[in-house]
């Protein structure tokens, strides 16, 4: 069998033309996956539109339907980055349903990998960066709620600080939250997650990885979670557009080898997002995306 990987046809949402950063990545990356097989539609699943309790678990119902019904203001929609359509939020639902998937399939198999989420800019009563629903934080909140685990991990490796996933969980003892991110870099008002760990400009491969090394096996021996969900941005590469680091594709797979196999070898099952990655060159942003999957397949493929 091959990894267990999340995916829905309405993870593709078409933006207003001229929108700098294009949603065709999530069916490009699908696709590579398949063609190189990495994975196999039989080891594909796929997410059905959520509830809406599950999502005011972490959001205000104001909120929720504000969005849903495409009635939020014209400052709020400005503040996400994105526009508010039917398609679009149809699109949001899903792929929050798509990590909650991702995460009772971790629980199932020990590894498993959605191909998107990372929204973790999104507050209880707002989104942000083109964050509208934490699907990190809701994922978390309908497994405790599940009965399913009684102590998540969040380690978010994206460029920028999870701000939205700190803040919801900042009175949460149920959930631990690690952020490893660039200091001078969005959001520029940082929360106080449980463990940030802030980086400087230009960072390189061996010094970032260095840090995750001596810093992860600590983190997962204080927590002791019944689930690790992972936040594999790219943006920490050399070339993103909106990331400060410098990172290769080397580097990056390196640090998502190195997260898988350490939580596997400590016994802790992990699910992994895709998280951010910007850059007009798709072609290119998707083989990043790719990384966080041919990762994960190498350590199930070693760990069965």
């Amino acid at each position: 069998m091959s990894l267990p990987v999340v995916y829905h046809p309405d993870y593709v949402a078409p933006l207003p033309d001229g929108h700098r950063f294009p949603m065709t990545k999530f069916k490009l990356l699908y696709e590579l996956l398949l063609s190189e097989q990495i994975v196999r539609p039989d080891s594909t699943y796929t997410p059905q539109f959520p509830p809406q309790t599950w999502l005011e678990l972490v959001h205000t119902p104001d909120y929720v339907q504000a969005y849903c019904q495409r009635t939020l203001d014209a400052k709020a929609i400005r503040r996400i980055g994105l526009p508010c359509t039917e398609r679009l939020v149809k699109r949001t639902c899903t792929a929050v349903a798509g990590t909650v998937l991702t995460a009772q399939l971790a629980l199932k198999f020990g590894i498993a990998c959605n191909c998107a989420g990372g929204t973790h800019h999104a507050f209880p009563s707002y989104g942000s960066g083109f964050c509208i629903f934490n699907d990190l934080a809701i994922a978390a909140k309908v497994l405790l709620e599940q009965g399913l685990v009684k102590k998540v991990l969040i380690v978010d490796l994206d460029v920028h600080q999870g701000d939205g996933t700190a803040f919801i969980f900042r009175d949460h003892p149920s959930v631990f939250t690690f952020s490893m991110h660039c200091e001078a870099n969005f959001p520029s008002q940082k929360q106080q997650s449980d463990w940030d760990i802030p980086l400087p400009i230009g960072l390189d491969d061996d010094g970032y990885l260095q840090i995750l090394a001596k810093s992860l096996p600590d983190l997962l021996s204080e927590v002791k979670p019944d689930l690790v969900l992972y936040d594999g941005g790219v943006d920490t590469h050399v070339n993103d557009a909106l990331g400060k680091l410098a990172l290769s594709d080397r580097g990056i797979y390196r640090r998502e080898m190195l997260v898988f196999t350490t939580c596997v070898a400590m016994g802790y099952p992990v699910a992994g997002v895709i998280g951010g990655g910007y850059t007009t060159d798709i072609p290119n942003l998707v083989y990043l995306h790719s990384l966080l999957h041919r990762a994960a397949s190498e350590v199930y493929k070693a760990k069965i």
